[in-house]
């Protein structure tokens, strides 16, 4: 997630990430120690579970009643609604060829993939044969260490295997094995030395981290979060990298239409492609100048890796209130 201070221009500011329970404390003391910094514009964003906690971060800072200059929020390939999210996945994999018609027809009617998710990874326990039947069918035809779900365009790191050649992983655009790069970095001596680092065995976040979020709260609904963030204001944009099947965009694009709907909200700028270089960068919607929703095309679950220069624009976009580029 981060935090952006600015003035009038996009030339002047400064970013400040966090990731903890303490945010809007932080946030106090900061503005506490910098006060030149407490009349500029705050932006906030993140993606992927930033669904959760950014909404909840602006609702905080209105409620506080700190005077902080919120404006905006933009959040990527979020996580806002758990079945709706979560469930979208079969037909987003079956629509990209990367499941059967027979599992996609189990995930919808035998054992959808939020109560997959929400039996192993929320409670903890084991899986009904049902179930379990289901998911081992779903990994036999996507195998996760070979498919990316983040953006199943890419090719997956196989470092520990000599076909994948270091001259490979270098000339492509994407460095698929940056994660794996950046572990081994991170886990230098030196690296840990200089950076004042207590010796630790770093890893990326994953099961075993001792560190856990509270899972039961994957569940707890943003949409109304969202909604009391554009009643006071607050200007919200949403977007999408089009190639992640974690978060797909077609969950994300009927949870904003619906909350638009719910809002009562009116269309001012019709569903329509937005360019970057002359090349169509994606499609874009907005909803009485409060509420935005964009798609980046060829981008995954982390848009700026595999799509920097169109994240480059959507950011813009979001800081100085403009519209998506036309052709």
């Amino acid at each position: 997630m981060g935090l952006f201070y600015s003035e009038k221009s996009t030339n002047d500011q400064i970013l400040v990430g966090y990731a903890n329970a303490d945010n809007l404390e932080f946030l106090r003391r900061w503005f506490h120690e910098f006060p030149e910094y407490k009349n500029r514009d705050l932006f906030i964003t993140g993606q992927s579970y930033a669904g959760h906690y950014v909404p909840q971060l602006a609702q905080l800072i209105i409620q506080s009643k700190l005077k902080f200059n919120l404006k905006a929020v933009a959040i990527g390939n979020p996580l806002f609604e758990f079945n709706t999210d979560i469930n979208s996945r079969a037909e987003y994999w079956c629509s990209h060829g990367l499941i059967s018609d027979a599992t996609f027809e189990n995930l919808t009617s035998v054992c959808n993939y939020s109560e997959i998710f929400r039996l192993e990874g929320i409670r903890g326990g084991p899986l009904t044969l049902d179930c379990d039947a289901v998911a081992n069918q779903f990994e036999r035809e996507v195998p996760r260490h070979l498919i990316n779900q983040y953006d199943v365009t890419l090719n997956v790191c196989l470092s520990s295997v000599e076909a994948q050649s270091f001259q490979l992983r270098k000339t492509a655009k994407i460095d698929v094995c940056i994660e794996d790069e950046t572990v081994s970095y991170l886990n230098r001596p030196d690296v840990q030395e200089v950076l004042h680092a207590r010796v630790t065995n770093w890893t990326t976040f994953s099961n075993r981290v001792v560190i856990q979020y509270d899972m039961k709260n994957l569940e707890t609904p943003m949409l109304p979060v969202l909604g009391d963030l554009v009643k006071s204001g607050i200007r919200v944009l949403i977007y999408s990298g089009d190639q992640d099947s974690i978060i797909p965009l077609t969950s994300t694009q009927t949870l904003v239409n619906g909350l638009a709907k719910d809002l009562g909200l009116q269309t001012n700028v019709p569903y329509r492609v937005w360019f970057e270089e002359k090349q169509i960068a994606g499609w874009t919607q907005v909803y009485s100048d409060a509420l935005s929703y964009a798609t980046i095309r060829g981008a995954g679950h982390k848009a700026p890796i595999s799509q920097p220069e169109r994240s480059l624009l959507i950011f813009t976009s979001f800081l100085t209130g403009m519209p998506l580029p036309k052709a």
